[in-house]
C-alpha cells in the first residue's frame, strides 16, 4: 500500500478542518433565540407560532401550525451567513418591525397578504440579512420582541389520532404530523439562487402544504414556489378542484430564477382537497 504523501495529507487536514467550521453554530443561536430549532445541512431554522392570536377564516379556526408561525432560517456560508424568513403580523404591528428592521440595517422584501376573509387581518413580511451568524439572530429577536408573538419555547401541540390516510394516499407520501396539522415540503429540482448565492429548501425555497383537520374538514393552505410558466396552470388546477388563490407574489429580491409565491386556501373532504393539491403539484418541477 503506498505511502500517502505529506503534501495530500496536509490538504486533507485543511480540507476538514474548513468543514468543522463552516458549521453552523446551532448551540449558540439556540442560546440567541432563547429557544430550540432545528438543522438541516448548514442551515439553523426556529419558528415562532403565533398561539396568541385566535385567527378565523369563515369560521374556521386557524391553528398556528397552519397558517400562523414566523420562522427565521440562518445560512451558514464561510466566515459569513444568510439570514431569511417571514413575520406573521396583526396591522397594528407593521410599521414598529419595518421601522426597527431599517434601524438594524435588515432588508425588507415583501409584505402582503397569504390569506383572505380572515379575522382579525393578518400580514406577512419577509425579511433578509447578511452577517454574523449570532448577530443576525440577536437582531431578529429584538423584532419579534416588538410584536405579541410568544417568544420563549414552543407548546407541544396535543396528540391526535387523526386519519390522514386519504391525504397520504393521494400524495404518495406521509407527511409532518403535529397536533391537527399535517405538514408537507416539495422542493423544487433546479437550483435556486438568491443574491448569487444558493439557497436550500430550508430557506423557504420548497412548496410548503399544510392541512388542518376540524369536525372531519381538512383545511389546506401554504405556498407554491413556481416559476412564471407555471403560475396559471397550478391557478386553474387548484380553481378546477374547489381551491381559492389567494395571493401570487415574491418573496424575495435578487432570485435566480424569478421565483413566484402563490397561496391558497380550501376547505373540504380530505380525499378530495389532497387530488386538487396532487393537481397542482403535477404542474410543477417539483420533487415528489
Amino acid at each position: 500500500m503506498k505511502v500517502m504523501k505529506r503534501s495530500t495529507c496536509c490538504i486533507l487536514i485543511a480540507l476538514l478542518v474548513s468543514q468543522v467550521h463552516a458549521q453552523i453554530d446551532s448551540i449558540a443561536l439556540e442560546k440567541a433565540f432563547g429557544k430550540k430549532g432545528t438543522v438541516q445541512g448548514n442551515v439553523y431554522r426556529v419558528t415562532f407560532p403565533r398561539t396568541d392570536l385566535k385567527v378565523t377564516i369563515d369560521g374556521f379556526p386557524v391553528a398556528p401550525g397552519l397558517a400562523l408561525t414566523s420562522w427565521v432560517a440562518i445560512h451558514k456560508m464561510g466566515q459569513s451567513s444568510m439570514m431569511m424568513g417571514d413575520f406573521v403580523m396583526l396591522d397594528s404591528e407593521e410599521p414598529k418591525i419595518v421601522a426597527k428592521l431599517v434601524s438594524l440595517g435588515l432588508g425588507v422584501t415583501a409584505i402582503h397578504n397569504h390569506l383572505v376573509n380572515e379575522k382579525p387581518a393578518i400580514k406577512f413580511l419577509h425579511f433578509s440579512g447578511s452577517g454574523e451568524a449570532i448577530k443576525l439572530a440577536e437582531d431578529i429577536k429584538s423584532a419579534f420582541a416588538l410584536t405579541g408573538t410568544p417568544l420563549g419555547p414552543s407548546p407541544v401541540p396535543a396528540a391526535n389520532m387523526i386519519d390522514w390516510s386519504a391525504v397520504e394516499a393521494v400524495l404518495g407520501t406521509k407527511g409532518k404530523k403535529a397536533g391537527a396539522v399535517l405538514s408537507y415540503s416539495f422542493p423544487r429540482n433546479e437550483k435556486l439562487l438568491e443574491s448569487g448565492m444558493e439557497m436550500p429548501p430550508a430557506m423557504g425555497m420548497a412548496t410548503g402544504i399544510n392541512l388542518q383537520m376540524e369536525g372531519g374538514k381538512a383545511g389546506t393552505t401554504g405556498d407554491f414556489v413556481l416559476l412564471a410558466d407555471e403560475v396559471n396552470p397550478v391557478v386553474k388546477a387548484l380553481v378546477d378542484n374547489g381551491i381559492n388563490v389567494t395571493a401570487i407574489h415574491n418573496h424575495m429580491l435578487y432570485d435566480e430564477p424569478r421565483l413566484f409565491m402563490l397561496h391558497f386556501w380550501g376547505v373540504g373532504d380530505p380525499g378530495k382537497i389532497a387530488a386538487g393539491l396532487k393537481a397542482a403539484l403535477d404542474k410543477t418541477n417539483s420533487k415528489k
